[in-house]
């Protein structure tokens, strides 16, 4: 008995020691005020995750995603607006940490190419449906020689 208690007792040792390894650890940063708060987390909802790429600052566990959550919410106490801390992200990790890139000719292809897919794609149908009914209503001609072999073959299934 005495055995079965330290195999459980070691048991229970050993799982919770491999629970706390996974565990992973939360940000306790304190804001200044409620309005700091929200707008630190809207912030870091908008900017990217350099090294997880397809993550905001929020989501990401990354040790740099940490680091800059925290570089924000320190620069929204300071009283720092919302430009200058993007401005600040994206002098040092380029326009990759915006989920919404800038209107700027390099990006124009990202703002307008969707839409000119969808116009082109449009036009493309417009003119294939137009073709088909053009080209349908239209009476076909056949030939004398295509003529004469319908009437012999209607006039052997009329015997």
């Amino acid at each position: 008995m005495k055995m079965l208690t330290k195999l459980i007792g070691g048991l229970v040792l050993l799982f919770s020691m491999t629970t706390t390894v996974m565990a992973t650890p939360v940000d306790t940063y304190e804001f200044k005020t409620p309005e700091n708060q929200k707008r630190g987390l809207s912030l870091a909802h908008e900017l990217r995750c350099p090294q997880c790429q397809n993550q905001n600052l929020i989501d990401s566990n990354s040790p740099v995603a940490r680091d800059l959550r925290l570089e924000v919410f320190k620069m929204v106490d300071e009283g720092k607006g919302d430009e200058e801390i993007i401005e600040f992200m994206t002098s040092r990790y380029g326009e990759f940490v915006l989920y919404k890139p800038k209107m700027e000719t390099k990006t124009y292809i990202l703002w307008l190419g969707p839409v000119a897919l969808l116009l082109f794609g449009l036009l493309i149908g417009f003119v294939f449906i137009r073709k088909q009914r053009i080209s349908g209503n239209a009476p076909q001609e056949i030939s004398a020689e295509d003529q004469k072999a319908l009437d012999a073959l209607l006039k052997r299934d009329n015997k």
